[in-house]
């Protein structure tokens, strides 16, 4: 198995959940934040959004550091970056599959063509 996929299966899953996405959004737009500042932001209990974070957490999407009493999360990019450029890698490789199977029937449409006129 590749590690790089496997983390991007992760990422994926991770980010499938929509509170998540809401939850990786508002951290975004906080810059850092705790469990509790989030739950005020978002229609769902602390408990939630703790087990919510430990699933971004676990994905490396957020990161979370102790600060006195409460503890700060804050998104890390480096694996949403690398499943970005992993989705750009796959969407290149089947750009160019698709370009082949276009340019093979549009020559085979040329010879069909080419062989009506005769």
């Amino acid at each position: 198995m590749n590690p790089e996929v496997d983390d991007v299966g992760h990422v994926l899953a991770a980010l499938a959940d929509p509170t998540r996405r809401r939850l990786l959004g508002a951290l975004a737009e906080e810059g850092q934040a705790s469990a509790s500042r989030l739950a005020d932001r978002l229609p769902v209990s602390r408990q939630a959004i703790a087990k919510h974070l430990q699933l971004l957490e676990q994905a490396g999407l957020v990161s979370g550091g102790r600060h006195g009493r409460e503890v700060l999360y804050q998104v890390e990019t480096d694996s949403l970056e690398a499943s970005a450029r992993w989705m750009a890698d796959l969407a290149e490789t089947w750009d160019r599959r698709l370009n082949a199977l276009k340019c093979a029937a549009e020559r085979l449409a040329a010879t069909d063509d080419r062989q009506g006129d005769m």
